[in-house]
């Protein structure tokens, strides 16, 4: 009955990314609710955000407000970052081959910079990352920026590789979560403000490069 069940659920969530001919993406979410997503050409599922590695546990993916319930001190006034900080999103962006400056365009447009930002939904730091996402990511303590950062940009370059690189679709899961988005963004109106304040602070560090 569960085979059954998952079987269903994979064809009911099957979905083409835009952009692609036959760029096909399927998701799964099996009976403890872990999603897993997989390019039909590349084949076999993998669990969405896991490491590749054997026992790696898959990441617990949840839509979450991003407007800040309380905050501590922003780093060196509202909105900006230090420079050892900078280096260190250049660095682990690096690392997992992500723009630096989108991950400083996320973390603008989800907490200001504020690593003790917590929203109503729970989620916490720099880049809002879930209590339990944070716990799969293993980030000991989501509101030390260098932890946050690092696990909320490996759960970006995931999302990234499941949208085939579609900037968009990704910022749009990180936001409602992956579970609610599949060829376009949704029509959640807290999403798509969220990926436009994502993609004008991007451009916005763009320019002043």
């Amino acid at each position: 009955m569960k085979l059954l069940i998952h079987f269903v659920l994979l064809l009911l969530l099957q979905f083409s990314l835009p952009g692609t001919t036959e760029a096909r993406v399927y998701a799964y979410i099996d009976a403890r609710g872990e999603l897993y997503c997989a390019p039909v050409a590349g084949g076999g599922l993998r669990k969405l955000g896991s490491k590749s590695v054997k026992g790696s546990k898959p990441l617990v993916l949840v839509g979450r407000s991003t407007v800040p319930l309380k905050s501590g001190s922003a780093l060196e006034g509202t909105g900006s970052v230090t420079r050892s900080l900078n280096d260190f999103i250049q660095s682990t962006a690096t690392k997992h081959r992500v723009d630096p400056l989108l991950v400083k365009a996320i973390i603008k447009t989800e907490s200001n910079f504020d690593p003790g930002a917590v929203s109503p939904k729970g989620a916490q730091g720099l880049m809002q990352l879930m209590p339990a996402t944070a716990k799969d990511l293993q980030v000991a303590d989501p509101f030390d920026p260098q932890e946050n950062i690092a696990g909320g940009t490996r759960y970006l370059r995931s999302l990234l590789d499941c949208y085939n690189g579609d900037v968009e679709l990704s910022l749009a899961a990180y936001n409602a979560g992956p579970g609610n988005v599949k060829k376009e963004i949704p029509d959640i109106r807290e999403t798509k403000t969220y990926v436009s304040k994502v993609l004008g602070n991007y451009q916005s560090y763009r320019k002043n490069k």
